[in-house]
């Protein structure tokens, strides 16, 4: 990510950057390249959340030096969080203007990047690129609210458009077609989607949750729930990654975010949810998600009464460790 913000700084054919910043960091290799990108004539906005938690000091400072050297400036929205993170680069390319950009789960953050699991995706899809833009032009006052395409924005339509891929998951297992939920979260707490969710495993839709921290969902509750499954992964790394499965009658979608399924994400918060169209990709999620499922040595599993218990090959050696089996996928010791 830093690598392509400074390459989109020193490229004489880019013209704009535009970036959500929420948890900058002391020392922000993101800010010297937008810095760098003004200095050589680029069109730069940063929207800036100032009350973003443990750094508010660290942006108010970052936000005086960007307005100090000519970046556009955005402090957030009134009585609302800008909790998204989301960059667009637009570069000239002949006779054409074309848009690169990257979603992601994570804050621009260095330290917690090392500290956290996140993903993140990098497009020049035209209908994303449309919508990345209509989504800066709103937040910066220059258009009016856009319905997006193919992205899933709160407040706007992340939350009736979860509903409805669940809803239809329901509709696929009624029909025969197997239905299957696999979700990755921070927390669990929206009362609404926690009663779709009851709805999905009453109608035999398996539903596996990956909720590292507060679930107010209990599963395994006969008649209501004994088709949900509560995993809890604490270990070297904080799981911070949003993943949203959907078996889709073997139409496999998957979506990647920064809402976690809680009343103030979905609904008081600025967040986006993006779909991976990649089968190669949307294969490696699978593979991801899987992995914590099989996890024997950091997963907790929520029982119906509300208490967590650890798998009884917890202590075996060759027990599978998700986050250790993720680092050797890369390559690290």
């Amino acid at each position: 990510m830093i690598e392509f913000l400074r390459q989109a700084a020193r490229d004489a054919d880019v013209l704009a950057i535009k970036i959500t910043l929420y948890r900058v960091g002391r020392n922000s290799p993101v800010v010297s390249a937008l810095l760098e990108a003004v200095e050589n004539g680029k069109q730069v906005a940063v929207l800036l959340e100032l009350k973003a938690r443990f750094d508010e000091e660290s942006n108010i400072e970052w936000a005086r030096k960007l307005e100090d050297e000519g970046v556009h400036v955005v402090y957030g929205l009134v009585g609302m969080k800008v909790h998204s993170k989301i960059a667009l680069v637009v570069r000239r390319e002949g006779d054409v203007i074309r848009r690169y950009v990257h979603l992601g789960t994570g804050n621009y953050n260095p330290s917690t990047a090392r500290l956290y699991t996140d993903l993140g995706l990098f497009t020049c899809n035209d209908e994303i690129g449309v919508d990345a833009t209509y989504f800066f032009n709103a937040l910066t006052g220059y258009s009016a609210k856009h319905e997006p395409s193919r992205l899933l924005v709160a407040p706007i339509n992340l939350r009736q458009r979860l509903e409805e891929l669940i809803l239809r998951e329901i509709s696929l297992h009624e029909k025969g077609k197997q239905g299957g939920l696999i979700f990755k979260m921070n927390a669990l707490e929206d009362p609404a989607m926690i009663k779709l969710l009851y709805r999905a495993s009453q109608a035999g839709v398996r539903v596996d949750l990956l909720v590292r921290g507060l679930c107010c969902l209990r599963p395994g509750v006969p008649g209501v729930s004994e088709n949900i499954h509560v995993t809890s992964i604490v270990g070297r790394f904080l799981e911070h990654s949003r993943i949203f499965y959907f078996r889709n009658g073997g139409a496999e979608e998957v979506y990647l975010g920064s809402a976690d399924l809680m009343r103030r994400n979905l609904s008081h918060r600025v967040e986006i949810v993006f779909p991976v169209t990649n089968s190669k990709l949307i294969v490696r999620l699978k593979e991801i998600l899987n992995c914590y499922l099989a996890d024997e040595v950091k997963a907790r599993y929520l029982q119906p009464e509300g208490s967590y218990i650890r798998s009884a090959r917890s202590g075996n050696a060759g027990s599978m460790n998700s986050q250790f089996w993720l680092l050797s996928q890369q390559g690290y010791p």
